[in-house]
């Protein structure tokens, strides 16, 4: 039986810990998009430690299991849903494909790499959930091209409710491992992060787009 409470807990604490995710309320990353973000998120990171790259796979594994029930496909999303979503179908001995951003730019003209399964039922990979745009692009090119997409699989999101609403417009359940609440509450429990800091936070999660900018004026 997944344990939805212990393992948010337990994701939080390795991405914490490996420094997967940062967090500098005082002195914010500025993201590809523009947005001013107190928190930084690579899982890409937990790929280099065996033990919680381990956990993970176990844990996606078994909440597919759990949430998804039978599936004959995984498909990861470019880049960094590629490694998890193989190791995944490597634990359910599933065939593995992955979805480009966008079409290759010359050969075949791929966006999907691997076999095409047409008619599999497909549960999709991803590392991270932010307005979930890049993982329903995937889901689309997916459904596109004739497959049974069943939901979306993700170590952690930030919670962010746009992600939420683009997920049910698209009609794809998603699940992940942790999240932004688990995060903030672990971490302000084990002294990362100060009550000050948690307030922070929560104003940036509020309104993302505009945090930073308001403060800079």
């Amino acid at each position: 039986m997944f344990n939805t409470s212990e393992t948010e807990q337990q994701v939080a604490e390795f991405l914490l810990q490996i420094k997967a995710i940062k967090l500098q309320p005082n002195n914010p990353f500025t993201w590809a998009s523009g947005w001013k973000s107190p928190i930084y998120c690579d899982n890409r990171i937990t790929l280099s430690h065996p033990t919680i790259r381990t956990y993970i796979r176990q844990q996606l594994t078994k909440i597919i299991q759990e949430k998804f029930g039978s599936v004959g496909c995984i498909a990861g999303v470019a880049t960094a849903g590629i490694p998890q979503g193989a190791l995944v179908a490597q634990e359910l001995g599933l065939p593995f494909i992955y979805v480009r951003a966008k079409p290759k730019e010359h050969g075949t003209g791929n966006m999907i790499e691997g076999d095409i399964l047409t008619g599999k039922r497909v549960v999709v990979i991803e590392d991270l959930i932010s307005t979930g745009k890049s993982s329903l692009q995937a889901v689309a090119a997916l459904r596109d091209a004739g497959y049974d997409v069943a939901g979306l699989a993700a170590i952690f999101s930030y919670g962010f409710d746009i992600a939420t609403e683009n997920f049910k417009a698209a009609n794809c359940p998603f699940i992940t491992l942790s999240n932004y609440t688990a995060l903030l509450a672990y971490a302000e429990e084990h002294q990362y992060i100060t009550r000050k800091d948690v307030e922070v936070l929560r104003e940036w999660r509020e309104s993302p787009s505009t945090w930073g900018t308001e403060a800079a004026e």
